[in-house]
């Protein structure tokens, strides 16, 4: 292990820790939330150092003793037992985790290929989406949806975030960054007649959410546009010009929201989703220079470029990055994606502790 890491890391707990004990920094909360995640990602390092510092001087004690008292020389061998399990679990910690863990995360979903099936399958990644965050005991919020026809959902963004100080660091960001990628469904559509099986696909982009102080959004490099909202929502929403399209003129990147009554909301909302994505593309060029690309989302909703497929039929969901497959589709359905998600995150630790900072997908 890396003591100049560690020691780094435990001074740098012990500067948040004087941060967070300072009642300045709470007039503050972003910044106070900010430091909070930081310290609380660090607090296992800081367990970790201290229990395997504390054994290492118990076992010199021990072993100083057991001239006088063979009791001592038991003793020592019992401690000495544990501290390379401590070294181990120490040594881990120490991998260079992914700094965006401890985030909150803007969810996009966005029907495929498969016209109003896909609309529909999409609706069924959503309530999915919301019941393991009600499971969770996150908070969600609906920035802006556009639904289908038959109750499906065409374009669904929505934000996701943790109550509190999440344990450990390891916030929304920390499961949900897994399901970025085309999701293809295998099933007889509502649609069909016959009874023949179909296959479509939904799209989910996960973007952690950026603050304030990471992007800064120059004014004068945004098109705003306002346009009449489509779909229900009533004649305050359908009867004025309270939608936002934002245009950022550097990237290209177009964002637009229609869900709120007020165009200042929806343009608050559209700001919240540039933002995230503003984060991601500077990610990715920063990844991109250094060599070490991070785990690519797929951008195109085809279903051959697919991460997962959930098979009605066989009541099947599979995993192509790892090879994972279940058959509890209906239980995944329900929210309880704990499975998968603990198989994906196993994975990345074995590939991590190996060395390999990107977990294969197939």
């Amino acid at each position: 292990m890396s003591s100049e890491r560690l020691a780094a890391l435990l001074d740098e707990y012990t500067e948040l820790e004087r941060q967070l004990a300072d009642p300045a920094i709470h007039a503050d909360q972003a910044t106070a939330r900010r430091v909070g995640r930081r310290f609380a990602e660090l607090a296992p390092v800081h367990k970790a150092a201290g229990e395997l510092a504390q054994a290492r001087a118990d076992l010199a004690a021990a072993r100083e003793l057991a001239g006088e008292d063979a009791a001592f020389a038991i003793e020592a061998d019992a401690i000495a037992a544990t501290v390379p399990e401590l070294e181990a679990r120490l040594a881990e910690l120490l991998i260079p985790r992914d700094p965006h863990d401890a985030k909150d995360v803007i969810v996009e979903i966005k029907a495929g290929e498969g016209g109003e099936e896909s609309a529909l399958f999409a609706g069924d990644l959503l309530r999915m989406y919301l019941r393991y965050a009600e499971r969770r005991g996150w908070q969600v919020e609906i920035l802006d949806a556009q639904d289908s026809d038959l109750g499906g959902v065409k374009d669904v963004s929505l934000a996701v975030k943790s109550r509190g100080v999440p344990d450990g660091g390891n916030g929304v960001w920390s499961r949900l960054k897994w399901e970025g990628g085309v999701h293809r469904v295998q099933r007889v559509p509502v649609t069909e007649s016959q009874g023949r099986i179909h296959t479509s696909a939904a799209g989910v982009l996960v973007l952690p959410e950026a603050e304030d102080v990471e992007v800064s959004i120059d004014p004068n490099e945004l098109r705003i546009d306002v346009f009449r909202s489509s779909g229900p929502g009533g004649q305050s929403v359908n009867t004025t010009d309270s939608a936002v399209r934002i245009t950022h003129l550097p990237t290209g990147i177009v964002v637009s929201c229609q869900n709120e009554k007020s165009q200042l909301q929806n343009r608050e909302q559209a700001l919240r989703i540039l933002r995230a994505r503003l984060l991601a593309a500077a990610q990715e060029q920063a990844d991109a220079a250094a060599s070490d690309a991070r785990r690519s989302q797929v951008r195109t909703v085809d279903r051959s470029e697919r991460i997962r497929t959930y098979n009605f039929p066989q009541n099947r969901i599979t995993d192509h990055r790892i090879g994972y497959t279940a058959y509890n589709l209906d239980l995944a359905l329900a929210g309880e994606l704990d499975g998968v998600l603990d198989a994906l995150a196993e994975a990345d630790r074995a590939a991590r502790l190996a060395g390999d900072t990107e977990l294969a997908r197939r």
